[in-house]
């Protein structure tokens, strides 16, 4: 499991545990799963998708990611 914060500038927007975050890279899309090598990329406009239980999905115009042990924090300009 991914412990997974996304953070706007105004308030937390999803906390939780997930199987899976799709995010909107640079480069392109790309996704994290569990024992994903540490990474910091920056985030264009796209959606950002958070799969578990439940899911939590939001449009965002630009932002970062970072992935480090498990953990993932989004923060994100929507």
């Amino acid at each position: 499991m991914l412990n997974v914060t996304v953070v706007s500038p105004e308030k937390t927007l999803f906390a939780g545990q997930v199987d899976s975050v799709f995010v909107p890279g640079k480069k392109g899309k790309f996704e994290i799963l569990q024992n994903h090598a540490p990474i910091v990329s920056i985030l264009t406009e796209g959606i950002v998708r958070c799969v578990g239980s439940e899911t939590f999905e939001i449009a965002i115009k630009a932002g970062f990611v970072e992935v480090s042990n498990n953990e993932v924090s989004v923060c994100i300009e929507v």
